[in-house]
């Protein structure tokens, strides 16, 4: 019989390697090399000197952590608030001081463009900015009883490590359930099915909060009047999931609890259920409809195709101002909730369609209209696949709302080198603060 061998886990050397950092990665971290191997340090800045211990090394690139802080990158350098930061993982740059987190933001979208996208830097509008603490309105919690300490944590993942970090708050999660994180450990500790419960899907609006927990065994009858009475007392919605997002159901006896946000400016409330998407900041949201609505200066002879539209978060907004709006969406169930959303509102001037926008859509009929502007909002995969189909439409202009600034740039080169666009203006939004996401909004007109 062959002999087994086992695995055996890298390890590093304890002793510190002094570096100079060159610049800084697009999710935060430190760069510099090292006998010719570039090299990502955690919470390290530029022009500082730092010791740092690797953390991982692979070909191409390693990993590293600082131990010890020569110099201070004067400018941008914070000490950070949270107690939990550099073990927990929900958060990167909170020692950069917030003007200058969104500064690094802008400079990168900028980098973006001209490196892959190959076209010009535009004029940048004026950074979006909003709250810089608790503005966090939706969130994927883990959730594990950890017998050694017998406690139930509940929060976000250790940084670059699958183990759930002992956490006993989240300053940028909405206080509604930041603040109760021990609370809700304990609770959950004193059932039966504490080991049977992985993770917590958080959705808060406007008003109300709901928690739907995934169960992986039903909870007992003295389970759920425990949680029910966690519930009533924090005033909030538990919910169980025993599979996928359509398995949530309220407890039993407890009314389904749908959820709003509202544009006050325009008049219009959304409902949505907890495992549905939704920005998870209400300000930057609020902001950002704003400058699409600002930019698009909408009449009634406008005619608008709004892709990856979601449950109608720009669709219904632009229907206020426009002649027609034509809403496409990859997932039925959010189709059908937009349509819900435009009854609620009383708006008429609008379609929904579901359709996957990474196939050819050429022969549906709400493809084959006329649209003077568009309107994209995809997921971070970008929208290049459907790009080619503008040919079609020949839009006067097109609004590009980005997750991920290196697909904006690569669909920026697709729209300019190939199509005929001119990408006009573009800027970041601080939708995530004190994380390396960055959020943005592109301009492109005809050429």
């Amino acid at each position: 019989m062959a002999k087994r061998i086992r695995s055996r886990k890298k390890t590093f050397s304890d002793i510190p390697t002094l570096a100079t950092i060159e610049s800084l990665a697009h999710d935060g971290r430190g760069v510099t090399h090292i006998d010719g191997k570039v090299v990502f340090i955690d919470e390290a800045l530029p022009t500082e000197q730092v010791e740092f211990i690797y953390t991982d090394s692979r070909k191409d690139y390693a990993e590293g952590k600082v131990v010890n802080l020569l110099t201070r990158a004067a400018d941008i350098r914070v000490d950070a608030p949270c107690p939990h930061y550099g073990v927990c993982g929900g958060c990167s740059f909170q020692h950069v001081e917030v003007t200058a987190q969104i500064k690094i933001k802008q400079e990168l979208l900028s980098e973006q463009f001209k490196r892959i996208g190959k076209v010009e830097t535009p004029e940048l509008w004026s950074p979006m900015v909003g709250e810089h603490w608790g503005y966090r309105r939706k969130a994927r919690m883990g959730v594990k009883y950890v017998a050694k300490k017998n406690r139930v944590l509940v929060g976000f993942r250790e940084r670059r490590n699958p183990y759930l970090a002992e956490i006993n708050s989240c300053a940028v999660m909405h206080p509604m359930v930041g603040t109760r994180l021990i609370e809700l450990g304990e609770m959950i500790e004193s059932l039966t099915i504490r080991e049977k419960i992985p993770q917590i899907e958080v959705a808060i609006g406007d008003e109300k909060c709901v928690l739907a927990f995934r169960v992986l065994e039903p909870p007992t009858l003295e389970d759920k009047e425990k949680m029910r009475a966690f519930a009533h007392k924090h005033d909030l919605s538990i919910c169980l999931q025993s599979k996928g997002p359509d398995t949530i159901v309220p407890l039993n006896g407890e009314p389904e609890m749908m959820l709003t946000y509202a544009l006050p400016d325009h008049g219009i409330e959304f409902k949505f259920r907890p495992a549905m998407f939704t920005q998870v900041n209400y300000g930057i949201n609020r902001q950002m409809i704003n400058r699409v609505l600002e930019i698009m200066a909408l009449t009634k002879d406008d005619n608008v195709l709004d892709l990856f539209c979601g449950l109608g978060n720009f669709t219904l907004p632009l229907a206020k101002y426009a002649g027609s709006v034509v809403g496409v969406e990859g997932d039925q169930p959010l189709v059908n909730h937009a349509k819900e959303n435009a009854r609620h509102n009383n708006i008429e001037n609008v379609e929904f369609y579901a359709a996957d926008l990474t196939k050819d859509i050429s022969e549906m009929p709400w493809a084959n209209r006329r649209y003077n502007k568009i309107m994209l909002d995809p997921s971070r995969a970008g929208a290049s696949e459907i790009l080619h189909h503008l040919k079609r439409w020949q839009p006067d202009q097109i609004v590009y709302v980005s997750c991920n600034p290196s697909t904006l740039a690569r669909d920026a080169g697709i729209l300019v080198n190939e199509l005929g666009y001119k990408l006009v203006k573009a800027g970041v939004m601080d939708m995530f603060p004190h994380t390396g996401h960055v959020e943005s909004m592109a301009l492109f007109v005809k050429g």
